[in-house]
């Protein structure tokens, strides 16, 4: 079996492959950020990177059994501007309708974010499928709402029911901590539908004080982003709001990759803050391991 995979990312299609037990005999890879090449390649060095997706002649192809790709989302998540089609890293969605014209392949995939309803019916128009909605919650400690296209055949995912405190490390750096030594004079959380736990009064500075992005080791976290700074990765509250012990830290990017069902330090031949970036852009992979185990391996 031949893949090609657009926008790979750090290739977690291929870990998913893998895990499923899926053989293949050429993986072949669309990627241009260096630091996600460098990943795949250390873990997969037999991928045949092809660079730009704009530059990819598909007659120099061999028959393609399996396209993949989570084209670029900026223009199209609710959280964004929302300008859909009109921005050009959304338009490299049509690079991926042209592959699947041209190959003709006999599965494809496609993963996006939730999007308004009207760009999600463009996008079925191309492909000719409908989109299914899954939570990655299902298989992670992470609620990750993504839109997939395929024309593999689905079956219900089995759930696993993880919380935070399944993928945290045992020991980690002092580097990590936010906060330290809280001590509070009334332990008051407010949770919402999303799980996010916010520590509200602190006698540090005796008013309201709320954290943002914290989760108590019992729920999920939100969805992953990409950019990496440090208000956007997930903070963990450890402790019990009583005493000198309790702790908010941002998680490592070991247990980010964690959140993702990435085999552990797979991205530790880069810097920690293009980790946390490509970690957040990429797939979670459990979720389309449920998924690819349903393409026959004959």
């Amino acid at each position: 079996m031949n893949v090609l995979s657009l926008f790979d990312g750090l290739s977690a299609g291929q870990i998913a492959l893998n895990r499923c037990g899926i053989k293949y005999d050429n993986y072949f890879a669309s990627e241009i950020d260096k630091y996600a090449i460098r990943v795949t390649q250390k873990n997969y060095p037999s991928t045949k990177q092809l660079g730009n997706v704009l530059d990819i002649n598909y007659a120099d192809l061999p028959k393609i059994d399996l396209l993949i790709g989570g084209s670029p989302c900026q223009g199209f998540s609710l959280a964004g501007k929302q300008l859909n089609f009109n921005d050009d890293r959304s338009r490299l969605f049509f690079e991926f309708v042209k592959a699947k014209d041209t190959l003709k392949p006999k599965y494809f995939l496609l993963e996006n974010v939730n999007m308004r309803q009207e760009w999600q019916d463009i996008i079925s128009e191309y492909l000719g499928v409908k989109p299914v909605k899954l939570n990655s919650g299902e298989t992670t400690a992470q609620n990750r709402i993504r839109l997939y296209w395929t024309n593999i055949p689905l079956t219900e995912i089995e759930g696993f029911n993880l919380i935070l405190e399944d993928i945290l490390e045992d020991e980690v750096d002092d580097k990590y901590v936010i906060k330290g030594d809280i001590i509070y004079s009334e332990l008051d959380w407010k949770l919402n539908k999303n799980g996010i736990c916010n520590p509200l009064k602190n006698a540090s500075n005796k008013g309201w004080h709320f954290e943002q992005n914290v989760y108590t080791t019992e729920s999920k976290t939100r969805s992953l982003k990409a950019a990496g700074g440090s208000g956007n990765i997930p903070k963990v509250f450890l402790g019990d709001g009583y005493g000198f012990n309790d702790v908010i830290r941002k998680l490592t990017p070991l247990e980010c990759e964690r959140l993702q069902t990435i085999p552990d330090n797979y991205t530790d031949c880069v810097s920690n803050s293009q980790r946390y970036k490509m970690i957040g852009n990429s797939w979670c992979v459990d979720t389309v391991c449920e998924m690819f185990k349903n393409i026959p391996l004959t």
